[in-house]
């Protein structure tokens, strides 16, 4: 029998899902979403499988045993080292494996399942008291399980240690099939499992034998790292287990394995108490490297929570970031290097004295040029997010020279620090490297990304070239070539050289002990394939060459904004984290559901696809599928790959040579259909609204039954716009009438003409087309561009700074400055640009005017009432929500609290499409409809998106109001 024909009996068995099938495009995309993490490497697997239990598991590893294959074990597939990269079985157990099972609060331990993220674990302690300390950069996607697998440590490692430290028991399930608890072992405990005969025993027993040779033990501590090196993840930790000082515990063998030698199901954790509540970052800012290392070591004598480099290649990626522009505030000058330095305690004035007591030895020694220390979790964050989103960030460099995860695991001693860096800065000059340094200084470990084009022969020798001369710097200074991301298929070749060839054959023994055949993750960490082979960018593709409707030339290319996904997965985080990306996969959990699975996708096929048209391919359309285009990967992404950008320009292509659907055209065509329903709104109205002929619509249309459809005013905003009387006011300004307004939301924007008209404004509506939003919703570009052309030909000579264009529906407005600018050709940029610029949320212009002291509080009631403000997804990718906030609360008694909510799951039309409602609920379920039901009746709920609006009507069945609704009825004088 064939293997194919045996996954597909074993599928039959299998409770979870199973996929296999490289020529049915939904198995293909989730073997591709699949065939990367966020490494280098990429390899397309034999199978997908997501189990549902521990049977499911069992039966994995029975099928891997009789059919010669390797099971890959993945969570959030945010490695860095190709761990989760081969040609095996992928075994994802993040969606089904991530239940919290108990909390011990007075013995302060949590037993958790594999997929159980770790900010998530957190939040669920944080109301005990509690936490789980380990926190890497991914904490808010990386799960215990993976965690486990790569003994992760994270920015507070001094002080709060790494997974091993802080693992106490370990369910797993051995290669035989058998589950067996690895937990610490009192002598006479230890001593019953060498006399067991079962397979547990087994391994007990050889392990026994090789740890208790007088020849090892000597190889093992002469091989080892330097005992003062907490950073210490290379191979296997032997050097713990011949420690006789401690208990006999497995689980200090398994944490750093990397799934090489059992099946997880179980983890319990040790936890500690929740830090103290004063935060202070002492940001020291340097002129070079090396001066910032000696200023680290000076800093270490003091004791801090953390000491971590920050460098100038990441800075400067900050500056103009749709993010983190937002988080330099505390950057003075052009620092080369920054060193930041965490105290903690439970009053303010012990964290001032500390550092002050820091400053006063660097300025000294004269270490650093400022040092303001920032205080407070809220800017303390933004601190941090900088430092944690270095990974990211660095991916905007340009170019095919991109920074590459290589060296950036190596470790020494933190004395060692700096003559290490000034070896590799000495190495990496001889190269002709540029490089970013970053991270864990305060460990000894940083994160030194070189850039390396990864497309060309030399670039590839050079790989290969740095590694190998990298790591005898690590034997140089009995250091460990990774710490914390593990060796996987990129540093197991140069292990033997670090460790020693005897060392090396007593961690090859050790897989052999615990896995013969290779069933757990094979050719990692030991006998691992050459480093420099089954690399993601094996070809060269030039980019430009690639037609496209939109102008990705900021970008270099679309293929270049596709590859500039690392792989760190922010996409993959949940709800619970907060923010909006990325809303189907929040719902569904499902990989190819990520921003980075469709990343990915579309830059295998527009390098690898042998068609004249590359986008003509469904596996791209069905991972685009579930995409709300609700652009969040453009704000909250640090690489700001924009996935709603490049769906638009897929669908575009693939109509080229597929032609479009029905409702596609329908939806796209939106106002044409409005303005004919607008003629005849009384019965246009009464269809829509009667149950029976409203079904037959939505089943012609494709349309979901449970959904209501959107009924048209009475009157235009337009025609009864041109019906007032204008009067003349100190300020002209002009409205944006766009599709939904003019035709549906009518008395929003009436009231929107009423208010400004109130507040000292002249207001007219300028000759223009709709937006074009519903048009780049569908991926209609051609039509959408040439609506954007019209537009700003129209527009350009009326709208300026003195007199800009408001709009009233996020959705609309906005197209003026994201979308048009890349529409248009070269000759109508300049005046793009400047429309965009000018074209803002009628909640910018208020606030605007507020501050200029034209509009003030006094103009407004002084009741009081509660506000709860859903923030529409282009608010947020454009950093729009705070303008909202800040005009609901020009009336001085009113309360407004932001939802903590992502997208309302509408995303125009995507919550109307049949085969999408599920999924669009899904999305509403997270926290906004939820929130907006438990709100008690007096509250207003305020939202500014006219989809959010009809996903609050039907989710939550609760009315809710435009801001400027609020606002006009809070006037004093109308």
């Amino acid at each position: 029998m064939q293997l194919f024909d045996k996954l597909t009996q074993f599928s039959s068995k299998f409770k979870g899902d199973l996929f296999y099938d490289n020529q049915n495009p939904k198995h293909q995309t989730m073997l591709l979403a699949y065939a990367t993490d966020a490494s280098v490497y990429q390899e397309t697997p034999l199978a997908v499988a997501i189990p549902k239990d521990k049977e499911d598991l069992k039966s994995l590893i029975a099928f891997a045993q009789g059919n010669g294959q390797t099971l890959i074990p993945r969570t959030a597939g945010t490695s860095l080292a190709g761990q989760v990269v081969g040609s095996g079985i992928v075994v994802d157990v993040s969606r089904f494996f991530n239940r919290i099972l108990e909390i011990n609060v007075k013995e302060q331990w949590v037993r958790v399942e594999p997929g159980v993220i770790r900010d998530d674990l957190n939040q669920a302690l944080k109301s005990h008291g509690l936490m789980f300390g380990p926190e890497t950069s991914t904490a808010s996607r990386a799960m215990i399980g993976g965690m486990i697998g790569n003994n992760s440590s994270g920015l507070h490692s001094i002080v709060w240690g790494d997974t091993r430290a802080n693992l106490l028991e370990a369910a797993v399930i051995l290669d035989d099939g058998s589950e067996v608890t690895f937990k610490a072992l009192d002598e006479r405990v230890f001593f019953e499992k060498l006399t067991a005969s079962s397979r547990e025993g087994e391994l007990y027993r050889q392990m026994n034998s090789l740890l208790t040779s007088k020849e090892n033990i000597d190889a093992i501590v002469s091989g080892f790292p330097k005992s003062d090196i907490s950073r210490r993840n290379t191979g296997y930790a032997l050097d713990l287990l011949i420690d006789t000082s401690e208990n006999f515990n497995f689980c200090q063998l398994l944490a750093g394995s990397e799934g090489t030698l059992a099946l997880i199901t179980e983890a319990k954790l040790k936890l500690m108490p929740l830090p103290p509540k004063e935060i202070g970052l002492l940001c020291v800012h340097f002129t070079d490297m090396l001066s910032c290392m000696q200023g680290n070591i000076v800093a270490l004598k003091h004791k801090p929570e953390a000491s971590e480099l920050v460098d100038k290649y990441i800075l400067d990626f900050t500056v103009g970031h749709p993010t983190y522009q937002y988080n330099r505030f505390f950057i003075e000058g052009d620092p080369q290097a920054l060193l930041i330095i965490e105290f903690r305690a439970n009053d303010l004035e012990t964290i001032k004295h500390k550092a002050e007591v820091l400053r006063q030895e660097l300025i000294a020694k004269e270490l650093g040029y400022a040092y303001p220390l920032i205080t407070g979790l809220d800017k303390t964050n933004l601190v941090w997010d900088v430092r944690k989103a270095g990974l990211g960030l660095i991916r905007n460099l340009p170019g095919d020279q991109q920074p590459v995860n290589l060296i950036e695991d190596c470790a020494v001693s933190p004395e060692d620090l700096p003559a290490y860096v000034q070896d590799v800065q000495d190495l990496l000059q001889e190269e002709n490297i540029h490089a970013s340094y970053y991270a864990h200084a305060g460990a000894g470990e940083l994160h030194i990304e070189p850039f390396i084009n990864l497309k060309t022969v030399e670039g590839r020798a050079q790989f290969r070239r740095v590694l190998e001369r990298t790591a005898d710097l690590v034997l140089k200074y009995k250091g460990s070539l990774s710490g914390e991301h593990g060796d996987g298929r990129l540093r197991g070749e140069f292990i033997s050289k670090v460790l020693g060839d005897r060392v090396y054959d007593l961690l090859k023994e050790t897989k052999h002990i615990f896995d013969p055949l290779g069933v757990f993750n094979a050719n990692k960490i030991v006998n691992t394939p050459p480093m420099d082979s089954a690399l993601r960018y094996d070809k060269v593709v030039d980019g430009t060459q690639i037609n496209t409707y939109f102008d990705f030339t900021k970008d270099e290319s679309i293929l270049r904004l596709a590859e500039k996904c690392s792989g760190s997965g922010d996409c993959r985080k949940t709800e619970l984290s907060g923010g909006t990306m990325c809303p189907s996969f929040m719902a569904t959990r499902n990989e190819k559901d990520t921003t980075r699975a469709r990343a990915n996708m579309l830059r295998q096929f527009l390098t690898n696809s042998v068609k004249k048209n590359r986008f003509d391919h469904e596996e791209i359309k069905e991972v685009m599928d579930l995409c709300l285009s609700c652009k969040a990967c453009k704000n909250e992404c640090p690489s700001s790959v924009d996935v709603a950008k490049m769906k638009a320009e897929f669908l575009q292509h693939y109509y080229d040579e597929n032609g479009t659907s029905f409702r596609s055209k329908i939806i796209a065509k939106f106002t044409f259909s409005q303005k004919l329903a607008s003629y005849v709104a009384p019965i246009y109205n009464l269809v829509v609204k009667t149950p029976f002929l409203a079904t037959i619509v939505k089943y012609i249309i494709g349309f979901a039954k449970k959904r209501s459809l959107p009924t048209v005013s009475f009157v235009t905003l337009n025609s009864w716009a041109k019906k007032q009387k204008q009067i003349k006011h100190r300020r002209r300004v002009y409205l944006f009438s766009d599709e939904f307004t003019n035709y549906n939301d009518t008395d929003i924007g009436i009231t929107t003409y009423k208010l400004l008209n109130a507040l000292g404004y002249e207001v007219i509506i300028p000759e223009h087309l709709e937006s074009g939003r519903t048009y780049l919703s569908k991926g209609f570009v051609k039509e959408a561009k040439k609506i954007a052309v019209q537009n700003i030909n129209l527009l350009k000579e009326v709208i300026s700074e003195d007199s800009p264009l408001l709009g009233i529906e996020p959705s609309a407005i906005i197209t003026f400055r994201d979308e048009y600018i890349d529409l248009v050709d070269e000759s109508l940029k300049k005046e793009a640009k400047e429309l965009g610029r000018n074209a803002l949320m009628i909640d910018e212009f208020l606030v605007r005017e507020l501050r200029n002291g034209n509009i003030t509080s006094s103009q407004f009631t002084t009741e009081e009432r509660k506000i709860k403000l859903h923030g529409h997804c282009y608010q947020k990718a454009f950093h729009l929500v705070g303008y909202t906030e800040e005009i609901l609360r020009m009336p001085e008694n009113f309360v407004v609290e932001t939802i903590p909510s992502g997208c309302c799951g509408m995303a125009g039309s995507f919550g109307y499409e049949r085969e999408h409602y599920e999924v669009s609920m899904r999305v509403g379920e997270l926290v906004l409809l939820p929130e907006v039901r438990r709100s008690e009746e007096e509250v207003l709920i305020a939202a500014a998106g006219t989809s959010c609006r009809h996903q609050i009507k039907d989710g939550a069945q609760r009315k809710s109001y435009h801001p400027v609704e609020i606002l006009y009825d809070a006037l004093l004088v109308k």
